[in-house]
């Protein structure tokens, strides 16, 4: 999957919003696209390295998946316990990110 492809998933789904929020922090060296719902994160990247994204999830799920995927592994930036990094074009096809990124989105939309 690529970048805008990824892009065009999230936004698919009800509710979705994005912004760059993180750029005054980075001088400029990177930019983190966010993906919202209900005003809370469930989907972020950087648009000038996309080689991984980072999502929400359970935290008994994310030790099974890591177990199981090689491209699972720590957020970029965020609760180890809660967040995970998935590496793209790697053991994970656009099937099961799909699943992964609607998993994250069913999380945060859940918990408020």
């Amino acid at each position: 999957m690529n970048i805008e492809e990824l892009r065009e998933y999230c936004l698919s789904l009800p509710g979705v919003t994005e912004a760059t929020p993180f750029e005054k922090f980075s001088r400029g060296k990177f930019t983190i696209l966010v993906f919202y719902v209900s005003g809370h994160m469930f989907c972020y990247f950087n648009i000038d390295d996309f080689t991984a994204i980072t999502l929400k999830g359970n935290p008994q799920e994310i030790v099974e998946l890591k177990e199981r995927y090689r491209a699972i592994g720590e957020p970029f930036n965020g609760n180890k316990r809660h967040w995970m990094s998935v590496e793209m074009n790697s053991d994970v096809n656009d099937t099961m990110l799909k699943q992964l990124v609607r998993a994250s989105y069913n999380l945060v939309k859940g918990n408020k």
